[in-house]
Formats: structure tokens, C-alpha cells, sequence
């Protein structure tokens, strides 16, 4: 029989609608998602994080299904860190294969971790890396969003986590489905076990992390433990998590934005993100409001918009209400001094060492106490301040930053590349000394790249290899009183956040 024109006209849609009703469940939990938190476009280019765990592996077939009717560009990145031998090789075996199979072009970074042996250090390291590697891929080659595959059961988790630290709204909000208009969260209102569920219906295959389940991680065991108890005695506790989250999230926003309208006359900003403040205006706040207010001044001066530890902004608000002028509080990237009038804050003043000349050459530059320079060889701002031992915050240790004790080394201290006959006593190795040359064989780093390194020296030795150890003979003991608090930042990293 002839089909009509309108029989014609009607296929189009009747193919899509059916094709839809296709669709597994989770596939349409995704797309409103996408669509009600306004993740990305149709035409996009969408850079979807991988390791070959079941998130990423559910969250790369998914988006591979929209892939034609959105008309999205795919790749994916994969990061191998090496800590876990032979099962990290095979985890980019398998990502590697089913990205072929799905004709998604793979882009691998194999990345070195160095971190003194603290687990949940390791694991901050690993992360803030990780989005690194995945800021530089992006923009290298065009990626619009960078899709990773956070879950509603992670934003539970990360929401009890910070319940524990005793945060406050800002800890509470959890991650955002959509951050610093790049990265996205497209299974941000899908649990865990739908992924599960989707996984095993499909026919899919995926690889477990075994650090997973080893319980020195508090998230792990929040998972493995909190987590099934919250739900047995109310089975709705990770959508009760989230939608706090979501509400934390939103009062935060609003506060901030009020804030920095009622500041907005009484702060004054100055060049190389320098501010001052009124005091008589700070002092009539709410302390909730003060401490608010002395955190967005931090943030709104920093790459990553992070703010202080509440800690130091009590140290900072204390200090303010102070009568006397003249007192000065140190904090990371720079002081805060009372005035008469204003609280003000001076940036450290940040020098840039030129790395000139053959690689055999000596480059060297005088890091003050407290100070900040600029190594020009690899793009690191170095930073060091003196705290007393009880002064030391809860920031990590690891390979940007470590603690020296301040009693056993003398100034002045001094940034310099490496030289032939450098010997150090590298942490970890019990006390045994090495050369530097050797060192730097053992990780494989090329030649070329060697005189590139800093090293920040004493008179005393080695104090540290920026970047990947730090000399355990001036390491914390029980007996220290004063520390030297040393930190970098990769800046040609940080750019690109």
C-alpha cells in the first residue's frame, strides 16, 4: 500500500520518539540532568575523564550514545599514575581498548606522584593533578567541558566528609554539577547502583581501584560503612544529602553576593592583589559576616578561588580588633598588617629568576624569610614563611609542600639549579645520602630537564628538590619548635583552571 504524505511527514518524529523510548533509564536521567543544570550544548566538543572504573566507563557510554543526535565531539583522558604496578598498566589497557571499540580518540598522561606517605595527602595530590592534566588536554585541543563522573553517592560522601571537618555552609554545598565553566558533572542526580544496574544490562565490563577498599581512607570507609547504616535507617539519606548540598549551595551564593555589596565601599584594592579594608566597618559585622567577608577578600585574589582556613581568618579578625596599630599576621602569599584606619593585605613581593644561559650554567636567586620568588625554568612560584610548631595548619605534605625545622638550618637560603657533585639525603631512605645525578636517573628525568629543577639550599645542604623530595636530615622531630613552611605552584598549570 502507498504511504501518504503525511505518513511521510509523521516518520521523522515517530523514529525519534522511538528511539527514545530505547533509551535505558539512566540514559534519560543523564539528559535531564543535562538539560535542567544546562551542562553543555548540543555541537559541543566534551572531554570525558576516564580511569576504567565503573562511573567514568557508564559516563563514556552514555555520552557516546548522545554522541549523534547532540552532535558532540568525544575524547576522553586517562591519567596513570604507577602507583599500583602492574594494576595501573592494566587499567590503561582497558581504557584504551574500550575507547578504541567505541572510535573515541584517547588522550593517556602518565604522571609521578610523590607524597611522604600519607594516604589521604596522596590522594589530594592525585586529584588536584588530575584536573590539571585535564584543564591542559582541554585547551590543547579544544575541549568546550571536561565530563567526569561524580555520582549522587559521591556528593553524599563528600557532604559527610566535610560535616565531620565541622564545615560550614561553603564545605556544605559539596561539589556543584557545574564548576569554574568547564568541568561538569553529568551523573551528578544518578546513584551509584542505577550505574551498576546499567552496566550489567548493557553488557559492560569495568575495572575495581583496589585502593578502594582500603580503609586509611576516611572516604572509603564513610562509603563502606556510614553510607549503608544512613540507608537503613532512612532510605532516602543520599537524596537528603544532596538536596542539602543543593540548598547550602544556593544560601552561599546569595551571601557572598551580599556581602561583597555591603563591602564594596568600604574595601580598597591595590595592584598585585593587594586590599584594605575599613576597620571601623569590619568591627560593626556579625562575626559571621567578618569571617565571610575577610574569606571572599582571599578568594577573589587567588587562581583558584580558595580562601583560608577558618582558623586563620579568626587569627586574621582577631588581629583587627585589636587596638594598637603596627601588629602583622603572615599568611600564605603575604601579610596582614593593622593600621590605624584599615586592615590591609601586602602581597610578599614576587621575583621572577631568569633560567639563562647553557644548562651547565649556575642560576641561582636569594629566597628571603618570609619570601616569594618565580623559578623561570619551570614556572613555579616558590613561597616560605616561619610558623611556630603550633601554628601549622592541616594542609597537606607531599611535593608541594614540606616542613623544615627552622632551629637546625641557617640563612640565607638560596633557589639554584642543579650542579655536577650535588649530594643529598633524600626522605625515606633512612638516612642514606645520594648523589643528585642518580636521583634524577632513577625517575628517568631527562638530562636536558635536570638543570630546570629548583633546589632551594642552605648553608647547611639541601633543603629540597621543588617538586619531588625534600631532605629528610631537617625534617620535623619531637623536639621542634619552629618550622619553615615551603610551598610551590606549577604556574603553567594553574593558568589554565
Amino acid at each position: 500500500m502507498k504511504q501518504s504524505e503525511d505518513d511521510e511527514s509523521l516518520e521523522p518524529a515517530l523514529n525519534s520518539s522511538l528511539h527514545k523510548m530505547a533509551w535505558p533509564s539512566l540514559l534519560h536521567r543523564v539528559v535531564r540532568t543535562v538539560r535542567s543544570r544546562n551542562l553543555f550544548s548540543r555541537g559541543q566538543h566534551i572531554l570525558v575523564a576516564i580511569s576504567g572504573g565503573p562511573d567514568s566507563v557508564a559516563l563514556l557510554s552514555l555520552l557516546h550514545r548522545l554522541r549523534s543526535s547532540w552532535n558532540l565531539t568525544l575524547s576522553a583522558v586517562h591519567c596513570n599514575y604507577g602507583l599500583r604496578g602492574d594494576e595501573s598498566e592494566e587499567d590503561q589497557q582497558f581504557v584504551e581498548v574500550f575507547c578504541r571499540e567505541l572510535g573515541v580518540p584517547l588522550h593517556v598522561r602518565r604522571v609521578g606522584l610523590y607524597v611522604d606517605g600519607r594516604k589521604a595527602s596522596l590522594q589530594a595530590e592525585a586529584r588536584d593533578l588530575r584536573y590539571r592534566v585535564m584543564q591542559e588536554v582541554a585547551e590543547k585541543w579544544g575541549g568546550d567541558r571536561i565530563a567526569v563522573g561524580h555520582t549522587a553517592d559521591d556528593q553524599a560522601e563528600t557532604v559527610l566528609l566535610w560535616m565531620l571537618r565541622g564545615a560550614g555552609l561553603t564545605g556544605l554545598s559539596g561539589m556543584p554539577a557545574f564548576r569554574d565553566n568547564k568541568i561538569i558533572r553529568p551523573l551528578y542526580d544518578s546513584k551509584r547502583q542505577e550505574i551498576l544496574t546499567y552496566l550489567r544490562t548493557a553488557g559492560l565490563s569495568f575495572r575495581e581501584d583496589s585502593s578502594n577498599f582500603q580503609p586509611y581512607y576516611l572516604r572509603n570507609r564513610v562509603r563502606r560503612e556510614v553510607i549503608p547504616i544512613l540507608n537503613r535507617l532512612v532510605p532516602s539519606s543520599v537524596d537528603a544529602l544532596c538536596k542539602l548540598a543543593d540548598i547550602c549551595r544556593e544560601d552561599d551564593r546569595w551571601l557572598n553576593q551580599k556581602v561583597d555589596a555591603l563591602s564594596s565601599s568600604a574595601v580598597k584594592r591595590g595592584a598585585a592583589g593587594s586590599w584594605a579594608i575599613e576597620r571601623s566597618f569590619l568591627s560593626e559585622l556579625p562575626q559571621a559576616l567578618q569571617r565571610r567577608c575577610i574569606r571572599n577578600l582571599f578568594r577573589q585574589i587567588d587562581d583558584q578561588f580558595r580562601s583560608p582556613s577558618i582558623r586563620t581568618v579568626d587569627r586574621i579578625i582577631l588581629l583587627a580588633s585589636k587596638r594598637r596599630s603596627g601588629s602583622s599576621l603572615d599568611v600564605k602569599g603575604g601579610r596582614v598588617v593593622l593600621g590605624d584606619r584599615h586592615l590591609r593585605f601586602v602581597p610578599f613581593p614576587v621575583r621572577e629568576i631568569s633560567h639563562a644561559g647553557p644548562p651547565s650554567g649556575r642560576c641561582e636567586a636569594l629566597l628571603s624569610v618570609p619570601g616569594e620568588i618565580i623559578w623561570s625554568g619551570t614556572r613555579q612560584r616558590l613561597q616560605v614563611q616561619q610558623q611556630s610548631r603550633t601554628q601549622i595548619g592541616a594542609a597537606p605534605l607531599g611535593k608541594n609542600r614540606i616542613l623544615v625545622d627552622a632551629d637546625r638550618v641557617s640563612q640565607p637560603l638560596i633557589v639554584r639549579n642543579w650542579l655536577p657533585g650535588d649530594r643529598f639525603h633524600p626522605s625515606g631512605m633512612g638516612g642514606q645520602s645520594k648523589k643528585l645525578q642518580d636521583f634524577f636517573t632513577d625517575l628517568k628525568i631527562p638530562i636536558a630537564a635536570r638543570s630546570l629543577i629548583p633546589l632551594v639550599v642552605a648553608p647547611e645542604g639541601i633543603l629540597w628538590v621543588v617538586g619531588y623530595r625534600q631532605d629528610g636530615r631537617w625534617a620535623l622531630t619531637a623536639a621542634t619548635e619552629h618550622c619553615l613552611v615551603f610551598t610551590t605552584e606549577n604556574l603553567s598549570l594553574q593558568g589554565r583552571d
